[in-house]
C-alpha cells in the first residue's frame, strides 16, 4: 500500500444522519436483521462523506477515486425495528499515522420516551485509485490532496493466508477434499460454501464491495444451520426461536473480483455457556492455481423465543442446538 504523504489530511467533522432501516431487513416479525443494521451504519458513513464535500459519485466521476469501506465492527445493544427513525452519529477518530479514515459510530433510537444507544461500532474507509479496463479510456485517476494519505493503488491490508499448489479444475459448487484440507476445514468445526462473485455484489466495475461480504456472511450462516439440521425455518416452526446477533465484524483483506470463484468458510470457534456462539467467516478466491484470502470477520449469535408480534426473550440452547453447533450433526459441505 502507498506510504502516507507529507500533506496534512482533511479534518473531518462529526455528523449525524437520520435514517430508517430498510423494509427488506425485517424478516422475522418487525425486527431488523444484523445485515441491515450494518447497512444503516454504511449509509450514515456515506452521508458523512457527502457532508464533507467528498461525495462518492463526485470523487469517482471527477477524479477516479473509489470510496471503499474496508472494515466494520458493530455491537448491537438494543434491537432495531421496522419504521424506527434512528440518529446515527459518525465521529472521526483517525490518528495522524493512519492510512485509513476511522470513524466511531453511535446509533440512537427512542424507546418509551427515552433515547437509547442501540448500536456502537467503528468503520474504516480508504480511497482506491480506479484502474478498471472499463474506464481506462477516461484517463488516469487523480489524487486529491485532502485525502492523499488515505489513497491506495490496491486494497491490500491485514493478515492474509494464501494457499498455492491446488488443482482447482473442479465441478461447479463441489468443494474437493484437498481444498477442504488446505482450508483446514477437515480438522475444524467448519462449513465451506463454493460460489462465484456476482456482479450485483460488486461496485466500480470490478470489485466485491463491503456490503457484498455482509450478504455472504448472512447466506453462509443460513446454509450452515440448514446443514446442521437446525435451519431458520425449522427452529421457527418447532421452537419459535430466531437467531439474534449481538456483535459482528468484517474486514476486507484483498480484492475479490467480479465472477471470481469464491470459497466462504464458516467456523464455529466457541460456544459460551450455551447462550451464544461465536463464528468466524473467511473468504478465499481462486487465483493463479491457488486461493487468496480476501476477507475475514466474526459474528456472535444467540437465540430468542418469539413471545408476541413485538416481543422476544433470550433462551439457553437446548441439547439439539448444542449438538448441531458442536458439529455432532451435519450433512456435509456445499
Amino acid at each position: 500500500m502507498n506510504k502516507p504523504q507529507s500533506l496534512e489530511p482533511i479534518l473531518m467533522n462529526r455528523t449525524t444522519a437520520v435514517l430508517k432501516p430498510r423494509f427488506e431487513g425485517s424478516n422475522i416479525c418487525t425486527w431488523i436483521g444484523f445485515k441491515h443494521v450494518m447497512y444503516v451504519v454504511e449509509e450514515a458513513v456515506l452521508e458523512h462523506f457527502r457532508t464533507q464535500d467528498l461525495a462518492p459519485r463526485q470523487l469517482y466521476e471527477e477524479a477516479g477515486l473509489c470510496l471503499e469501506i474496508v472494515n466494520s465492527n458493530v455491537r448491537v445493544l438494543h434491537a432495531l425495528h421496522m419504521d424506527d427513525s434512528v440518529h446515527v452519529n459518525v465521529i472521526p477518530v483517525t490518528k495522524s499515522t493512519d492510512t485509513e479514515m476511522v470513524m466511531r459510530i453511535e446509533v440512537m433510537v427512542r424507546r418509551d420516551d427515552k433515547e437509547l444507544k442501540a448500536v456502537t461500532g467503528t468503520v474504516n474507509v480508504l480511497f482506491r485509485l480506479d484502474d478498471s479496463v472499463v474506464t481506462a479510456h477516461a484517463g488516469s485517476a487523480e489524487r486529491d490532496p485532502r485525502i492523499d494519505r488515505y489513497t491506495h493503488t490496491r486494497i491490500l491490508r491485514g493478515d492474509r493466508k494464501s494457499i498455492s499448489g491446488l488443482n482447482l479444475a473442479r465441478s461447479p459448487g463441489v468443494v474437493a477434499p484437498d481444498v477442504l484440507a488446505a482450508l483446514g476445514a477437515d480438522k475444524t468445526n467448519s462449513f465451506v460454501w463454493k460460489w462465484h462473485v456476482p456482479y450485483f455484489y460488486c461496485h466500480f466495475n470490478d470489485r466485491m464491495q463491503h456490503s457484498g461480504y455482509l450478504r455472504l456472511m448472512e447466506e453462509v450462516l443460513d446454509l450452515f444451520v440448514a446443514d446442521r439440521g437446525i435451519s431458520i425455518r425449522t427452529l421457527l416452526e418447532n421452537k419459535r426461536w430466531i437467531p439474534v446477533v449481538p456483535a459482528a465484524n468484517l474486514q476486507i483483506l484483498d480484492e475479490a473480483m467480479m465472477e471470481d470463484t469464491i470459497y466462504t468458510v464458516f467456523t464455529v470457534e466457541d460456544i459460551f455457556k450455551d447462550t451464544t456462539y461465536k463464528s468466524r467467516m473467511d473468504c478465499y478466491v481462486e487465483r493463479h492455481g491457488g486461493l487468496v484470502h480476501t476477507a475475514t470477520g466474526h459474528i456472535t449469535h444467540g437465540y430468542a423465543v418469539v413471545d408476541s408480534r413485538r416481543d422476544w426473550s433470550l433462551v439457553q440452547f437446548d441439547a439439539e442446538v448444542v449438538a448441531a453447533l458442536s458439529g455432532k450433526t451435519k450433512a456435509g459441505n456445499a
